[in-house]
């Protein structure tokens, strides 16, 4: 063999065995701004981890959820990273389905987390999912409809100044909606916004026996007035808007209101985003009165399932897109006001962040007054604001979302969507054996 052979040939071995150690991470996440720009800022961490490829599978919310809950479940192992909820961490963490994670790195500065963000990502002292951004909910509104009808919105609005000024608005001839909600059936989808609104009529899921709640005044006066509220004032096929879809059209100029995550903010006040960007103002979640406003409580967060066999890998990647230095590198690539909101104290003492983020404060007050411990006016026995921290929720609060949105489409009455839900939750919840 002469010494040349020899030396490619050994190259060539180096080479394989290079890429024979690179690790691909299949991350799976939801199909929103903020996740798809951090996909497009991926340089960076591969810039730091040559070792390390990804892979992406960008879903739906409504088709993350169902896809994540099954592989994790069923052991599948098909991800690696994945994009999961305040809702299901300490369910997942609790099963033994996900992975602790306690090597985020001497920077990582875990203390810097808001504690209602870091709370509900937390099981017996350790964290087992790592927040991307955090978000409550609130009011984004045009300021040139309102002037130009002679209103003023409160910094802290009721649902009848909103039901009003949305009616007063509207004007349907020039595709002008007073009002955009959610009505895609979905318990992360329109059931997050009606459960947010019901706890502010004074409605709750279940009593302190588990009981399903849904025969209750309270729960008929929120589905009466938001289904009337969206007859009147919000746009045709409502019955089919998620998140998503209401953010197109109030970036297009065809909502006067929108009630949604303080997460929007960013879109609908960005120029290069939104056409009505520099009319957007922003008041907090409405009340009825009573003592609790709509607004909820949640974080998109990245975990790693316990059946991934990349978890170190996973872990630098978790850190790298969670950490301080990657809102820094949003706030040098396209400003502060895109840095992904809702997660870190750091954020919210800068004052680059607080002048180009209008929303800043009003963003963290919402989160800071959501309290999931006591989300509801009366008493309730479960934990969580705008979704009720079991695992059987999931299943029962599509299914009730899928009630709510036939009363919006106009395919069921408010009364027969509210009986076909107290029906169908009762017979959950009995066999479930919470009801005895």
């Amino acid at each position: 063999m002469t010494l040349r052979t020899f030396l490619l040939g050994a190259c060539s071995a180096l080479a394989f065995a290079g890429m024979a150690s690179a690790e691909t991470l299949t991350i799976a996440t939801v199909n929103n701004g903020d996740m798809i720009r951090m996909q497009k800022l991926t340089d960076d961490f591969k810039a730091k981890n040559p070792g390390i490829d990804l892979e992406w599978v960008t879903l739906e919310e409504n088709v993350l959820r169902q896809k994540v809950t099954t592989d994790i479940a069923t052991k599948g192992g098909q991800y690696d990273v994945l994009t999961i909820g305040t809702y299901e961490v300490p369910i997942w963490a609790k099963q033994g389905w996900l992975v602790p994670l306690d090597n985020l790195g001497a920077n990582y500065d875990v203390d810097d987390l808001l504690p209602a963000i870091r709370s509900g990502l937390t099981v017996d002292g350790k964290l087992y999912a790592a927040p991307f951004y955090g978000e409550s909910s609130m009011v984004m509104y045009r300021k040139d409809l309102f002037d130009a009808a002679g209103l003023k919105m409160p910094d802290a609005p009721t649902w009848d100044f909103i039901a009003d000024a949305a009616r007063k608005i509207t004007n349907k001839d020039k595709e002008i909606y007073g009002i955009c909600l959610r009505g895609k059936a979905g318990w992360g989808e329109n059931m997050a916004f009606l459960t947010a609104m019901s706890n502010s009529f004074g409605a709750r899921w279940f009593d302190e026996k588990w009981k399903p709640q849904f025969d209750q005044p309270e729960w008929k006066d929120t589905l009466d007035f938001y289904v009337k509220l969206m007859k009147d004032a919000g746009p045709p096929g409502a019955s089919s808007n998620g998140f998503n879809e209401n953010l197109a059209l109030f970036q297009t100029g065809k909502c006067g209101m929108w009630i949604d995550a303080t997460v929007a903010a960013s879109f609908v006040a960005d120029p290069k985003q939104s056409q009505v960007a520099d009319k957007v103002g922003f008041a907090l979640a409405p009340d009825k009165g009573l003592g609790k406003r709509g607004n909820w409580l949640w974080a998109w967060s990245l975990a790693i399932p316990a059946g991934s066999q990349k978890a170190e890998a996973a872990e630098k990647f978790v850190a790298w897109a969670t950490s301080k230095e990657y809102s820094n590198l949003v706030a040098e690539k396209e400003g502060w006001l895109n840095a992904p909101p809702g997660t870190r104290k750091s954020l919210y003492a800068n004052a680059d962040y607080q002048k180009a983020a209008p929303f800043a404060k009003m963003t963290l007050d919402s989160i800071e007054s959501a309290d999931p411990t006591k989300p509801t006016v009366k008493p309730v026995p479960y934990v969580g604001v705008q979704f009720v921290a079991i695992p059987e929720f999931q299943g029962i609060g599509t299914a009730v979302g899928q009630q709510f949105s036939a009363a919006l489409a106009g395919q069921l009455s408010v009364d027969q969507a509210l009986k076909s839900a107290q029906q169908l939750a009762t017979r959950e919840m009995t066999k479930a054996g919470y009801i005895k």
